[in-house]
């Protein structure tokens, strides 16, 4: 399992997170499923973030947000 799936999971399962982190995690959890939703085709994009991570997390995030988990998901693939 990916270190962002391990993160994504202990927010769910522990309270050690404060709010503010637990939503970047839950948002980069949702950049990485809408990139993997759209292999071979266009890039993930901030709409695409922003669904996913309703409909998988029941968390509405900005644009602000999602733009974040795209760029450090992009950065975080890179190295």
């Amino acid at each position: 399992m990916s270190g962002v799936w391990q993160r994504v999971l202990a927010t769910y399962t522990a309270d050690r997170y404060p709010q503010h982190d637990r939503e970047q995690l839950l948002a980069l959890g949702a950049a990485e499923l809408a990139h993997t939703r759209s292999p071979g085709g266009p890039a993930a994009t901030v709409g695409d973030a922003q669904r996913v991570a309703r409909e998988e997390f029941d968390l509405l995030i900005d644009e602000h947000q999602a733009r974040t988990a795209l760029a450090q998901r992009r950065a975080e693939r890179a190295r």
